[in-house]
């Protein structure tokens, strides 16, 4: 997490305060209560101070904001609103708001059948994650159902993407990144789905079909579970029928 203005980072360095303003982000726009403030803090052990220790951490973020753009602004930013506080910030100020709206876009151009454009304006999204979400911040309980929701948007966003360049026929520049994701989401099919397609139409019918059973054998050992019926007539359909380029392959859908 990073606070940046036009003359630099504006980062609080203790770590409640950046717990304080990561929910504040979080809830952007919305009013953040105190006992949802106060759970985030301390979970089930908050101190008898609690409320008055966490009003300290809101001051010390308003002085923060007063650094970085003058007093006048940054009261209009944090403010005090029943029964919390509320930061109020334009939503493209916010990284994880631009690539909502980016991969929303992608997807929509995906859907429209303009897999190029989709292509580009997701890499564009996803080029705005620089590592896991919130990694330099102690998540509490809150913070981190709201981690596995960011998690999740940026998986979906980055399957569109590959399913863009499926569609763009990208198979050989595409089993690099998918060897990489299978090996990350051992338990996801769509993307062993995809490496497996990607592998057959590359002309390496052979290590496809290693791909297969490398899932087969995750999905058995890790879960006593054969592969989805979808991904076997897949499998079997790549792996025993000619490849013709004027064909566009057989994939899963994609799950986003």
């Amino acid at each position: 997490m990073e606070v940046l203005h036009e003359d630099g980072h504006h980062t609080p360095t203790a770590p409640k305060a950046r717990n304080t303003l990561a929910l504040l982000l979080s809830r952007a726009n919305q009013v953040v209560e105190i006992p949802a403030l106060i759970d985030e803090l301390w979970i089930d052990h908050p101190p008898r101070s609690a409320v008055t220790t966490a009003q300290t951490y809101i001051y010390q973020l308003r002085k923060m904001f007063q650094t970085a753009v003058g007093s006048e602004a940054a009261g209009k930013m944090l403010v005090t609103k029943a029964p919390g506080y509320s930061l109020r910030v334009d939503a493209l100020e916010i990284d994880v708001q631009l690539f909502e709206q980016r991969a929303a876009e992608g997807k929509r151009l995906l859907a429209a059948g303009r897999a190029e454009e989709a292509s580009r304006r997701l890499r564009e999204a996803l080029a705005l994650w620089r590592g896991p979400a919130l990694a330099d911040v102690n998540a509490g309980r809150i913070l981190e159902a709201h981690v596995v929701q960011l998690e999740e948007s940026r998986l979906g966003a980055l399957q569109l993407r590959v399913e863009a360049d499926l569609r763009l026929r990208r198979y050989r520049e595409l089993v690099p990144e998918l060897r990489s994701l299978v090996a990350t989401h051992p338990l996801n099919e769509w993307l062993h789905a995809q490496l497996i397609t990607c592998l057959r139409y590359s002309g390496r019918r052979g290590e496809a079909l290693q791909a297969y059973q490398a899932l087969r054998r995750v999905l058995d050992d890790e879960l006593g579970l054969r592969p989805s019926l979808p991904l076997q007539r897949l499998e079997q359909y790549l792996l025993t029928d000619p490849v013709r380029e004027d064909v566009a392959p057989v994939t899963l859908p994609v799950s986003a």
